[in-house]
């Protein structure tokens, strides 16, 4: 099983893309036909991305020792549950609620400020910081 939320299409080649196969099975939860590691806008065969949830069962650690590098010359997570794929189904589930692309510079630090704000040990001192750099017009006004 992995975690998938869509993105617009013009971000698909940030993510690992779940191509769907047939309707929803249940509530959220989708057959994967196969995977793409970072698609071009044009390779992908959906905007479901990949968000980094995974349930995979002890058989994807044999694949990975085996797998050639893939996508950035890296062994990707993606190229293996294709292969898992082809032995055993694989599923999706479409994820709902609020996700951080902290692989995205922009996203990590969306989620450290979010995060930080809910803290009640921190939120005082970030916002006395974002009042500090509004009042030097670093913030502009």
């Amino acid at each position: 099983m992995v975690g998938v939320q869509q993105v617009p299409y013009e971000d698909v080649s940030k993510y690992g893309i779940v191509a769907p196969k047939g309707q929803e099975i249940g509530e959220g939860v989708l057959h994967v036909e196969t995977l793409i590691e970072k698609p071009s806008q044009q390779e992908a065969p959906s905007n479901y991305a990949i968000l980094g949830r995974y349930i995979l069962r002890p058989e994807i650690f044999k694949i990975l020792e085996e797998l050639a590098p893939g996508s950035g010359g890296e062994i990707q997570l993606t190229d293996a549950i294709k292969v898992l794929n082809e032995m055993q189904a694989v599923l999706a589930y479409q994820f709902e609620g609020l996700r951080y692309d902290v692989g995205d510079k922009f996203g990590f630090i969306k989620a450290t400020l979010d995060f930080a704000l809910e803290r009640e040990d921190l939120r005082g001192d970030v916002l006395n910081y974002i009042k500090e750099l509004y009042e030097k017009n670093i913030i502009l006004q």
